[in-house]
């Protein structure tokens, strides 16, 4: 983002309605067109409200990304009639929020909402879920206990880490262990 722009005050971020799921192609799409068509003095940034999150579920991590705002991009731009005009016509868009129709052009969103909704996308640790809740049984896939079924007795998804009990030369031990070496079993498997 270039200095000179960020104190423009003709500049605004807008909120563009999409086919849901369509997001991320809106976007490319759009980018395209301001490169081809020389708009890069009026369309700015395009932002796909993502996270990811990443799940833990039988001892398998999966990332996944969850858009935030389904059906909707944030769109940084000089609201002026060609590029109003190009992102209005852009492939999987179906039009402005803020915008009474009747081709009147949309209210801008606020900064302080949009700086709310970058600040999330730019956390620097993803969203962990995890399978596992405490009471339930796991088999250890990895390390010195390898293969022992273990008790969840607590789980922190901000480690990554689960604190397991386990019975060893008849005593109970407690441990912690990473969550991508537990895989949830039924209880009935250990009666």
């Amino acid at each position: 983002m270039p200095a000179d722009k960020t104190n423009d005050e003709s500049i605004n971020w807008y909120v563009v309605n999409t086919y849901a799921g369509q997001e991320n192609r809106v976007k490319e799409n759009l980018e395209k067109r301001i490169k081809s068509m020389g708009l890069e003095d009026s369309l700015f940034d395009v932002v796909v409200a993502e996270e990811t999150e990443t799940e833990y579920k039988n001892g398998k991590e999966i990332k996944k990304t969850h858009n935030l705002f389904s059906g909707y991009i944030l769109v940084r731009m000089r609201m002026t009639n060609e590029a109003w005009y190009i992102v209005r016509n852009t492939p999987g868009v179906t039009g402005f929020i803020g915008s009474s129709g009747k081709g009147a052009k949309p209210f801008p969103v606020s900064q302080e909402e949009v700086d709310n909704v970058l600040s999330r996308l730019h956390r620097p640790q993803d969203n962990v879920t995890v399978d596992l809740i405490p009471g339930d049984y796991a088999e250890v896939l990895d390390g010195a206990i390898k293969g022992n079924i273990v008790k969840v007795v607590s789980v922190d998804p901000t480690s990554r880490q689960a604190k397991v009990s386990f019975s060893m030369m008849g005593k109970q031990q407690l441990t912690d262990i990473d969550l991508k070496d537990l895989k949830k079993v039924d209880r009935s498997e250990n009666a």
